[in-house]
């Protein structure tokens, strides 16, 4: 039988990265006592108040069809968000509610790029860029991050990648997987590349409430960058609830009116009672939002302090986020390897760099996403594998 030209460019773009987390997660549900800190999914329970509102939405009835664009009320919430966060006036049509940062990033490049465009994106990247990239029929171009500059997006390297195909810039700040967190100036310059080569910025700020150090910075605050820039984001990583898929894009009035068919192409209308929830998430500041900030921030310098002078090893501290970088280049051996080996002699799952692209090979990502104790074990069980494979390199 024959298939869609997208299903063969999207061969290789999914499942098989998360190769090292699925076989954790077997492992686990047949009984072992796995250590797994592949995802980011928060140890921290998500608001009592979150639920509470999802639950007496569902019994009063809030569960009938809604309508392409989003529910008024989370609509009106995200356009106060934005207008405080701005500056500006941000009204509601500037808003389309989808389910999850995942489906609005789909449909968002859809509508930006397509057959014999490029898509620009920093490399190491989230590992499902790839795919949405080339759902759109669009060619991913990576641009080096390198860990030298803290895996920074640098403008002159983005500038040098731009070719008369460039079309979008897929911007992450903070980063998945590194933690990096682009400064007010890094984005000017950055959108400066995009203004002077008319690329359009799809920022995905899914981690804006996770910043450690200094503050968020995004183009669409920018005024001069806000028509060309489209923001993507949800609740599922600042309030704890990524089982519940609620998010939205954000951008130019005319924009969204353009996506508005493509997104009710997809799914026509996400679920009320999530939509009320959400609202409720963006209205006020929850304790425990910035509780799950904090105990990140002190993982994290946990984790590299454990870290510190270990033969082989190497500790990135993130400045936001809830995952860390450990570069294991000077071990000679690559990410998905150690990962493996990390899994079946120690029992413990962090994610191979290579799953994140080329830049991120002999890296494993760890998440934040356990009590001190648990990464305190990780931390030990990374040392003793690596003081193994330099024993073992020593000898052969």
């Amino acid at each position: 039988m024959r298939y869609a030209k997208v299903v063969h460019d999207l061969g290789g773009t999914g499942a098989d990265k998360w190769a090292v987390h699925y076989r954790a997660k077997a492992r686990r549900l047949a009984g072992e006592d796995i250590l797994q800190l592949t995802l980011g999914e928060s140890d921290v329970p998500p608001p009592a108040e979150l639920i509470d509102r999802a639950c007496e939405s569902m019994r009063s009835g809030r569960t009938l069809y809604s309508n392409g664009r989003g529910e008024p009320a989370v609509l009106e919430a995200l356009a106060r968000k934005y207008s405080r966060r701005t500056g500006r006036t941000i009204g509601t049509g500037q808003v389309l509610y989808f389910p999850g940062t995942q489906t609005a990033l789909y449909a968002t490049m859809r509508a930006v790029a397509e057959d014999g465009d490029e898509v620009l994106v920093g490399d190491p990247m989230y590992a499902t860029y790839e795919g949405v990239i080339a759902a759109s029929g669009a060619r991913c171009v990576p641009v080096p991050l390198r860990a030298e500059d803290g895996f920074h997006l640098r403008a002159d390297l983005l500038a040098q990648a731009v070719t008369p195909r460039s079309r979008v810039l897929l911007l992450n700040s903070p980063h998945n997987p590194t933690g990096a967190v682009l400064s007010r100036e890094e984005i000017r310059a950055i959108g400066e590349v995009c203004r002077r080569h008319d690329l359009w910025i799809l920022s995905d700020e899914v981690y804006e409430d996770l910043c450690f150090t200094g503050g968020f910075a995004s183009p669409f605050d920018d005024a001069e960058l806000a028509e060309r820039t489209i923001v993507v984001a949800s609740i599922s990583k600042s309030h704890a609830v990524p089982g519940f898929r609620s998010g939205w894009c954000v951008a130019s009035e005319e924009f969204c009116s353009r996506l508005l068919p493509l997104s009710e192409s997809i799914l026509f209308g996400a679920q009320p009672f999530i939509e009320d929830m959400a609202a409720l998430a963006l209205s006020r500041e929850f304790p425990e939002t910035a509780r799950m900030r904090e105990s990140y921030a002190r993982r994290a310098a946990l984790l590299c302090d454990a870290l510190e002078g270990a033969p082989g090893l190497r500790c990135l501290r993130p400045e936001g986020g809830m995952f860390a970088m450990v570069d294991l280049r000077e071990l000679g051996v690559d990410g998905e390897a150690f990962a493996l080996r990390l899994l079946d002699e120690y029992r413990v799952a962090l994610m191979p760099g290579e799953a994140f692209g080329a830049q991120a090979a002999g890296f494993v990502r760890v998440s934040l996403t356990v009590p001190e104790e648990l990464l305190g074990r990780a931390a030990e069980a990374l040392r003793q594998l690596a003081a193994r494979v330099l024993a073992e390199r020593g000898g052969a």
